[in-house]
């Protein structure tokens, strides 16, 4: 890379590349998920990572990127740890465990989000900026609500020890 252009560009593909990979995530967690509340959550959310690809498709078009190409080797982290939890027993604990996972990938969606929104203003690229925006404010809510299941539903039904192993 040598130009803000290309970094933008390398941003646009790796979100592509995430988002994609997380159509596939998505309703695996939501089938894993025991709590109602959290399966619709992970489903509404299934929903806007549709967009978000929609989005970044508009985005590449608008800005002439090719979005397709890239992998992204962090989301594919966080899909195959976030994964792994789904092997565990499915009970409350499990739903307590996927929230974080889930967070993780809300936080690096922001994260990527706001880098390429940044370049996008530096580059006066407005269209995309508005759109990259749109999304980065959904992650935002999709973090918020996970939270707020955490906090309200999900662990306060976990129970606090094991009290087999407690009273040893």
């Amino acid at each position: 890379m040598e130009n803000l252009h290309e970094v933008f560009e390398h941003e646009i593909k790796d979100l592509y590349s995430a988002e994609s990979q997380l159509l596939k995530a998505l309703p695996k967690m939501a089938k894993g998920a025991t709590n109602e509340e959290l399966r619709q959550a992970f489903m509404n959310h299934l929903d806007e990572t549709e967009t978000h690809v929609m989005r970044l498709e508009q985005i590449g078009k608008l800005c002439d990127v090719v979005v397709r190409g890239q992998k992204c080797k962090g989301m594919e982290g966080l899909i195959t740890e976030g994964s792994s939890l789904l092997e565990e027993d499915k009970n409350a604990a499990r739903d307590a465990a996927l929230i974080p996972a889930a967070q993780r990938v809300e936080h690096y969606e922001m994260a990527a989000y706001g880098s390429a929104l940044a370049f996008a203003n530096l580059l006066n690229l407005s269209e995309a900026a508005t759109l990259l925006q749109q999304t980065l404010d959904e992650e935002k809510a999709a973090d918020t609500k996970l939270s707020e299941i955490a906090e309200r539903v999900v662990n306060p039904d976990v129970p606090a020890t094991d009290k087999s192993k407690a009273s040893r």
